[in-house]
């Protein structure tokens, strides 16, 4: 159709966890929107229409259905194929406008279930996009859900009671409050989406057959020995199947209750008869385990996208295709819907992986760590349900304290890193993920391509507070300590032992992770007694210099080591600091390295093989807690900045070249204005005269130099400073040019002599992965021979902005290391910051580049940039919520 806005359908989460579909209204709409209509109670239609209109005319149904996606916009949301909402905006006085008139109206049993919420949200961020400013409504006084439809939002509305009818108006930009609004409701929408995949009362196996290795007859099993507190059903893969004491079901419809998770072991060919039917019985979630989707070819990748369309369709969420299943070792669930064949050991961590196939390995290091676990999901093809939606869920769970999660693909990082974050602010949140390219990502992982350094994708997991390991088994040592220990308040240890060489070996361990060791290593001898171990011990954790205690115990025989442990174990109990050990024959949870804390609750000293994981652990922990403690600050807002002029100027660029192109020099310095960026005039000469007229016309002293990319890379002198006579000028353009014209690299123009200073560029590029991404560092060698470039994803928040500068390993040269002056720090922040906001304002803006960025202790001075607008692509993390395109 032509002009109609595709990026606009969207599935979305409501208030209850099903899933909807929200998209652009249509030519042909209009026996839809009369159905609607007439299902809707008098009370309804008169709330939206003040008046008691019984039926919606032929002429009204063709109006309303038929707009032209900008003066007029309207989105209709769906369920089962039933309209069950309709938002509209008309702007008040022509298709340009910055004023719209808002109405809603949504089905009467869908009311309460956060429709117009989500509907607003696009809307919204729809009209934003077009340039609409303030959205107005007139409400009657008694219609308070709509009322609080709006007021909720986290817009500043203004009210004003007028003939019977409340005028509302507010403005519609982002705003810290909307977001956090936006986010905490997508937070609680999709917690719940969680509730009947990993906490459900009714669970249903399809493909149970008669034959015992079967996978559905297995999954059958796992769930009764594992001791499901719920109803469970099976229903088999044949119509004759049998199994001793069950009853066993031909079809899903034929099933006695609603049922809340459907487990499906089925050919893949089976697979979407078998949605069919859990849709047709109202099911709320799905674990495919079958294979054959996108991970074997077109064909199975064709068949995935049917099957999320055809769940989401029907408001299922679906782990899967391709899954291990999904486990909950709560006593009140008891659910071991998975390929393992015993439930794991209950406990207070949150374990998430992609892989089926690396369930079993993963499930493996937990039992032999002896560290329990709430709850294990295996999202296969993740083709639906992902880790954000599992962390969603555990941001809620007071059962679990801590999170890991095994990533080989990553489809929203935006997303990912605002989510990690808020889970991260209370609980610790491990991840495991060798890279962030399309290289080695699984079959049947959709995942775009990205144009950034890996350092992006680190640097987007520091700014989020994750502890990224390398590998499982660093994951369970930073584990099994975060789970069973205190987190530590600062870098000071302590070390004690009785083995001289363990200690020597946490000592170095701790100076390389950048601890510092306050207190020891005290070496005790080799056959302490457990009274004096835990006198040692609790001498290091009395000492107000020490954050956290590093023991080493060589075991002198079995008994004398229980004895030991346990002592250990009795001090570290009774103290808030967190202690670990190496315990040489003890790797893990040990119940000889357990005891009662002052709350009531046992706590576990966890053990490493050697000094170096253990201190490893504790670094990331420490490294964790320092970030947790730290004010993350609030998102940069600078002033002067002029959006409209910047995406007007976009506008007419890219309406004069549809594919994008480079900003000419004056279209720069016009975009950078508009956000309070001022960049020096260069003009470029061709000639020696043309030197010394620029130069007389710029007025002395000057400087010539190239602009050409070459120059970076190559050990030859690309300017000339300080002139600041006509004569200078002329020598300086023939040398340079004489000497930069074999390279192809005499691209010279001359600019006002500047203060001396420390180049730095700060550069935003759009990714089709990350969307913004901001990069900062020192110019000349530390970029473009070390690559010393520093990263951040906006939006950013100041602390963001000093963090993004400061981790630049080359950074102290600003602060003055090596006895030069300090720039101006706060200026810098600044310009950073502007740049970061452009970037997440303006997604036409491909790459922008200050170069360099002259600073000085009395400010900055941006000598040159660089822009290229494209037309975007949709980002994965909008200004509204949505699931993935299935």
């Amino acid at each position: 159709m032509t002009g109609y806005p595709r990026d606009w359908e969207a599935d979305v989460v409501l208030r209850d966890g099903s899933v909807a579909q929200i998209r652009p209204i249509r030519p042909g709409d209009e026996q839809t929107l009369q159905e609607f209509h007439d299902r809707q109670s008098e009370e309804s239609i008169y709330l939206r229409f003040f008046a008691p209109l019984k039926h919606l005319s032929d002429r009204d149904a063709q109006r309303f259905a038929n707009v032209d996606y900008r003066e007029r916009v309207a989105l209709i949301a769906e369920s089962s194929g039933r309209m069950i909402g309709v938002a509209r905006y008309d702007r008040l006085s022509g298709p340009d406008s910055p004023r719209a008139e808002v109405a809603f109206n949504i089905a009467d049993d869908f009311q309460g279930r956060g429709v117009g919420s989500v509907l607003l949200e696009h809307l919204a961020a729809i009209g934003r996009e077009a340039g609409v400013q303030e959205f107005v409504a007139d409400v009657l006084p008694q219609n308070n859900k709509m009322m609080s439809v709006f007021t909720e939002a986290g817009y500043a509305v203004d009210r004003r009671f007028d003939d019977g009818v409340i005028a509302l108006s507010f403005r519609i930009e982002s705003t810290e409050q909307s977001r956090a609004v936006r986010a905490a409701r997508e937070q609680r929408a999709e917690a719940v989406s969680m509730h009947s995949l990993l906490s459900p009362q009714t669970v249903a196996v399809v493909g149970v057959s008669e034959r015992a290795t079967g996978l559905g007859r297995e999954v059958f099993e796992h769930l009764q020995a594992g001791g499901f507190t719920g109803r469970l059903y099976a229903v088999g893969s044949h119509a004759h199947t049998e199994l001793p004491g069950v009853k066993v079901y031909l079809k899903v419809y034929q099933l006695p209750e609603p049922i809340d998770l459907v487990v499906i072991a089925v050919p893949a060919e089976h697979v979407l008869e078998v949605v069919a039917e859990c849709a047709a019985h109202r099911v709320k979630a799905l674990v495919v385990l079958s294979s054959g989707f996108a991970e074997a070819g077109p064909e199975g990748e064709q068949r995935q996208a049917e099957l999320v369309r055809l769940a989401r369709r029907h408001g299922m969420r679906v782990a899967g295709p391709n899954s291990f299943g999904v486990i909950n070792t709560r006593a009140e669930i008891r659910l071991n819907a998975s390929l393992a064949p015993e439930m794991p050991l209950a406990g207070r961590f949150g374990l998430f992986a992609q892989s089926g196939a690396l369930g079993i390995a993963v499930l493996d290091f937990a039992d032999r760590r002896g560290l329990g676990l709430t709850d294990f999901v295996s999202t296969g093809n993740r083709a639906d349900v992902s880790g954000n939606d599992v962390m969603q869920w555990w941001i809620d769970d007071d059962a679990t304290q801590a999170v890991g999660l095994y990533l080989e693909s990553m489809g929203n990082p935006r997303k990912f890193s605002r989510i990690a974050r808020r889970l991260a602010m209370s609980k610790p949140v491990i991840v495991v993920k060798s890279g962030v390219s399309s290289y080695g990502v699984p079959p049947g992982h959709r995942v775009r391509p990205t144009l950034t350094s890996p350092d992006a994708f680190s640097s987007m997991l520091r700014q989020a507070g994750v502890i990224r390991v390398e590998n499982l088994h660093q994951l369970f040592d930073v584990a099994q300590l975060v789970v069973n220990q205190p987190v530590p308040s600062g870098p000071r240890v302590a070390i004690v032992g009785n083995s001289h060489a363990l200690g020597a070996l946490a000592a170095d361990a701790a100076v390389s992770w950048r601890l510092e060791v306050t207190h020891g290593p005290v070496n005790l001898p080799a056959y302490t007694g457990a009274e004096q171990l835990q006198e040692a011990v609790e001498a290091a954790f009395a000492d107000p210099d020490v954050d956290s205690v590093i023991t080493v115990i060589m075991q002198p025989g079995i008994v004398e080591g229980i004895v030991l442990a346990r002592a250990l174990a009795e001090v570290a109990a009774r103290h808030e600091k967190p202690c670990i050990t190496t315990f040489l024959g003890i790797n893990g949870m040990s119940q000889e390295l357990s005891a009662q804390a002052d709350d009531g609750t046992r706590r576990f000293v966890p053990s490493y093989q050697l000094p170096e994981d253990g201190v490893r652990a504790l670094a990331a922990a420490t490294r964790y807690a320092e970030w947790r403690a730290t004010d993350r600050g609030t998102p940069v807002t600078p002033d002067s900045v002029d959006r409209p002029r910047a995406e007007a100027l976009v506008d007419r660029v890219l309406e004069g070249s549809p594919d994008g192109r480079p900003l000419r020099p004056e279209e720069v310095r016009e975009l950078l204005s508009a956000y309070g960026i001022e960049v020096w005039p260069q003009t470029p000469v061709g000639s020696a005269d043309e030197a010394v007229a620029a130069a007389d016309a710029i007025g002395y002293p000057v400087v010539v130099k190239s602009v050409s990319p070459l120059v970076r890379t190559q050990p030859v002198t690309a300017l000339r400073a300080d002139l600041r006579r006509p004569d200078a000028v002329r020598e300086a353009f023939t040398a340079l040019d004489e000497r930069l014209a074999p390279l192809h690299a005499n691209r010279l123009v001359v600019q006002r002599m500047a203060t001396p200073g420390i180049p730095c560029i700060v550069a935003t590029g759009e990714d089709p992965l990350f969307g913004p991404v901001v990069r900062f560092s020192l110019a000349g060698a530390p970029t473009e021979v070390m690559g010393d470039i520093a990263y951040r994803i906006p939006p950013l928040t100041e602390v963001d902005v000093r963090e993004l500068i400061s981790s630049a390993k080359a950074a102290p040269i600003l602060r003055g290391r090596g006895g030069g002056p300090a720039v101006d720090q706060q200026a810098l922040e600044d310009v950073v910051a502007r740049a970061s906001v452009l970037a997440e304002q303006l997604p036409e803006v491909a790459s922008l580049e200050l170069n360099p960025v002259n600073t000085h202790p009395g400010g900055l001075d941006v000598l040159g940039a660089s822009v290229v607008v494209a037309p975007p692509e949709s980002r994965t993390d909008s200004g509204r919520r949505s699931l993935p395109i299935a």
